[in-house]
């Protein structure tokens, strides 16, 4: 575990959040794993008060978290996929990108995103550490080559004649456990007059709306603006702009691009970082109180759920997402109070929910079954599944979500 910063390698003092012992958000079990023993990790936050970077100790390697049957296809939401088309679309227009330009995704996925570039002709590689979402992309067409991506294989790439035009990379960089070499890596594959994209949560919107369920052990950096700049600045590459995102509960996409460009930034920079300066993300009473608010989310969504039993209710969830385990297990929700989760991705259905042991279903069994409430895990996907779900009012079912705070609405 480190107890030092992984940017800056200054001191951490006591963690500001703790949310105990949990199994990794994405190691769902199988019915012969369901009683087997289940290895647990701590899952803390530090800030550094040198850099501000909020981080979480490593305390399982990446190939642990990431391994072949890594259960997180990105093409499973519609919400997702969408988003990706669009985003094509434009950085093609923006960047005026063709048959003769070269972009790498790294952390491809399943090809949710490269798909496109490929449906246009635009040649494309993705980088993709997990077998099963690799062979998933490959099957869409897409290139893939299957490694962990830093400073080594960047080098690799460059010298193999391999430089990106764009380099994407979405909800990686806060993976990486060596951010520093993983930054560096993108500096040494990007070409002379290339850009780079990467879209991640941001810490602002994490704090402001209590989203501490995107917390796992997958999640080893917790990023701001301030802070992607000044990592970034140290490896040779300048944030040049920003787009605030409605994804993952509020995201943000930032561009950047070689420092010996000397490209302008963007007024949008400048006004996000003094957004993030007049929150306080650089003083640490903004992050002692946080334990509290996350604590006051756990002890209403018990208290809603041992409602709802007392009653003769029945509540179930939907979507077995990373975010949801994290909120069920350091609430301590079992198939007591929730009987079982229903997911459309066919990789999660048949296993049970790491740590909880909730067992995963087909959502058709929702129909079949007609419980009075379905709790929403993946709460950021709210309205895609609301709308899928619709059917429920029929009988009089709720919908509910419990971020920012317990919500409950037809």
């Amino acid at each position: 575990m480190n107890s030092v910063c992984r940017h800056c390698q200054t001191l951490l003092g006591a963690p500001f959040l703790d949310l105990g012992f949990t199994p990794p958000s994405n190691a769902y079990r199988t019915a012969a794993q369901r009683d087997e023993p289940e290895l647990s990790y701590p899952l803390r936050l530090s800030v550094c008060k040198q850099c501000w970077l909020v981080q979480a100790p490593v305390v399982a390697h990446p190939e642990t978290l990431f391994s072949a049957d890594y259960a997180y296809f990105s093409s499973v939401s519609s919400t997702w996929r969408e988003h990706a088309r669009h985003y094509v679309a434009m950085i093609v227009d923006r960047l005026r990108l063709g048959t003769h330009s070269n972009v790498i995704e790294v952390a491809a996925n399943d090809g949710y995103l490269l798909q496109y570039f490929v449906q246009r002709g635009i040649p494309c590689l993705g980088i993709e550490p997990a077998e099963g979402t690799a062979r998933a992309a490959q099957a869409k067409g897409v290139p893939i080559m299957m490694a962990f991506f830093g400073q080594v294989l960047g080098k690799q790439l460059a010298v193999e004649g391999q430089q990106a035009d764009l380099l994407i990379g979405n909800n990686v960089l806060a993976h990486v456990p060596d951010i520093n070499d993983f930054v560096a890596g993108l500096k040494a594959v990007l070409k002379p007059d290339g850009i780079v994209t990467m879209e991640f949560p941001h810490l602002l919107r994490l704090l402001q709306e209590n989203q501490f369920d995107t917390i796992y052990h997958e999640h080893y950096s917790y990023l701001s603006l301030q802070v992607v700049q000044r990592i970034f600045t140290a490896q040779g590459l300048t944030v040049v702009d920003v787009e605030e995102l409605t994804t993952h509960g509020g995201s943000l996409r930032v561009y950047a691009a070689h420092n010996e460009r000397g490209e302008t930034t963007t007024a949008r920079v400048g006004a996000l970082l003094h957004a993030e300066e007049n929150y306080g993300l650089n003083m640490p009473i903004v992050y002692q109180g946080f334990q509290e608010r996350v604590n006051r989310v756990k002890n209403e969504l018990l208290a809603f759920l041992l409602e709802r039993q007392r009653q003769g209710k029945t509540v179930v969830g939907y979507g077995a997402a990373a975010k949801g385990n994290t909120l069920l297990n350091y609430a301590g929700v079992k198939p007591d109070l929730l009987p079982w989760v229903a997911d459309a991705a066919l990789s999660k259905q048949g296993r049970y929910l790491p740590g909880s042991h909730i067992p995963i279903v087909h959502p058709d069994r929702i129909a079949a079954e007609q419980p009075d409430d379905v709790l929403i895990l993946p709460w950021n996907l709210r309205e895609e599944i609301s709308q899928q779900l619709a059917f429920i009012r029929k009988w009089g079912g709720q919908f509910v979500t419990a971020i920012p705070h317990l919500e409950r609405w037809i």
